[in-house]
């Protein structure tokens, strides 16, 4: 009936998102406030969406009342300034009024094998990856996909308390098509990855019962970075990385408290940590893959400081129930934060791609006593353009002789440390002494007021 289409019409309007920009508000942030309905989901798919675009959240309150959320965010660019550009602007607010499924991606609490922001990218064919973290570990990785011809097209791996998760994007080297769906080959691939993964045979499950995992699937999770993040977090969750803590005061870095308030009964989450980017999205991530709602929250920082506070209860309706429930929320909220810190040497590398540069090259790291902690390889074209994050086999900042004695042997039109990187070892090969620190940072002053006068491409 007519009345009938009319009513679904108004409702899907009314369950739309509704989106306002504001530059008037706040002298140094632009302001940007998104009404929807309450489903579970849609505040992780608010942040995701700016940061897909690359914002940084200063600020940030979120409230509910009844059936409907109000998002409040406080954004700049990558270098801190008001958005003006009205493409920018235009992109911003159409991204977030597409807001529909209020839940990004599938399954709560990280498990198995199916996909959270899974996505049909067409060309390529997925490999999962958990086990226990060695030196040159990711370098045998890409040395065996690359002798069973096929070529990585973009790749992220993070390493955790002593875990490492990959996920990585493959095409057949010699069709350049999805690797072909041969029950035989994708076996023998995924046999010869968990003989990796496991080292020796004694390595086969560590002490709490935790193995190796590795999984092709053609249906390869969505390219975009904020999905495959949120999908490295659970495959990490689900090898339980948080039960094991890592080095001395590694948690001393984040603060996470969890508190019960009864009267309302909420339970309220605090974070407190050094600023980073996507640090938002990795907590409400989080929180929504252990099948929390966010009721109410606030987001702050202070210089490199954030503080963050959420007011949250499953999704019965019900708080955190028991001090083992605590515990837990803290120290998944912990691993998910320190997931992507950065630890060691940041190392670029851009050239033409070609088969197995990959492997060649994280070859010549381990081979210079370099372990990868953090990697994310993309190819543009014909050009690999990848990020490494390197440290010694101890887990230490690598020597920088080692680093130069890499740079050259690999290219150094090809590979460059990244820029903080070569300021630093600049400065303390002329004094070495406490001024260094000091002469960084004015270097870094110096840099972003290049980038203002736009005498450089990027003040990063």
């Amino acid at each position: 009936m007519e009345w009938r289409g009319s009513l679904e019409e108004l409702m899907n309007r009314m369950n739309n998102p509704r989106v306002v920009i504001d530059n008037a508000v706040c002298p140094t942030a632009t302001l940007i406030k998104v009404d929807s309905a309450r489903k579970h989901g849609v505040l992780l798919e608010a942040v995701q969406t700016l940061t897909d675009l690359d914002l940084s959240i200063h600020k940030g309150y979120i409230s509910s009342d009844g059936r409907w959320f109000m998002d409040v965010f406080h954004v700049t660019d990558r270098c801190g300034r008001k958005l003006t550009d009205a493409h920018v602007l235009s992109c911003i607010e159409h991204s977030l009024n597409t807001l529909e499924s209020g839940f990004v991606g599938g399954g709560g609490g990280g498990g198995g094998g199916g996909g959270a922001g899974e996505a049909d990218v067409g060309d390529l064919t997925a490999v999962e990856l958990t086990g226990a973290d060695r030196p040159g570990l990711l370098s045998e990785v890409f040395a065996v996909l690359a002798d069973q011809r096929c070529d990585v097209v973009e790749a992220k791996a993070w390493t955790h308390n002593g875990r490492i998760a990959a996920l990585v994007l493959l095409r057949d080297a010699d069709s350049g098509c999805p690797v072909p769906a041969d029950a035989h080959r994708v076996a023998r691939v995924e046999a010869r990855l968990r003989n990796v993964l496991r080292g020796s045979g004694d390595r086969d499950r560590d002490h709490q019962g935790r193995g190796a995992r590795a999984r092709v699937s053609s249906a390869a999770p969505a390219a975009r970075a904020t999905a495959s993040d949120r999908r490295l977090h659970q495959l990490m969750f689900a090898d339980r990385d948080y039960e094991r803590r890592g080095g001395p005061g590694a948690g001393a870095r984040v603060r996470v408290g969890v508190e019960s308030w009864g009267e309302r009964g909420y339970s309220v989450v605090t974070v407190e940590c050094r600023d980073r980017p996507k640090l938002l999205f990795d907590v409400v991530c989080t929180l929504t893959d252990m099948e929390y709602v966010v009721f109410h929250g606030t987001v702050d920082t202070d210089a490199d400081r954030a503080h963050q506070e959420f007011y949250i209860r499953h999704l019965d309706g019900s708080p955190i129930s028991s001090e083992a429930e605590r515990q837990r929320v803290i120290q998944c909220l912990q691993a998910a934060i320190e997931r992507r810190q950065s630890e060691g040497v940041r190392l670029e590398l851009r050239t033409v791609d070609r088969r197995r540069l990959l492997a060649d090259v994280t070859r010549t790291f381990r081979e210079n006593g370099l372990s990868v902690t953090r990697a994310d390889v993309t190819t543009k074209g014909k050009m690999a353009v990848n990020e490494f994050y390197v440290t010694d086999t101890m887990g230490n900042s690598p020597d920088p002789k080692i680093i130069d004695a890499v740079i050259k042997r690999i290219g150094e039109e090809n590979l460059h440390a990244g820029e903080e990187e070569r300021l630093s070892r600049l400065y303390s090969t002329r004094d070495g002494s406490s001024a260094s620190a000091g002469l960084f940072q004015l270097g870094s002053l110096v840099r972003r007021n290049l980038y203002y006068l736009g005498l450089v491409k990027s003040c990063s």
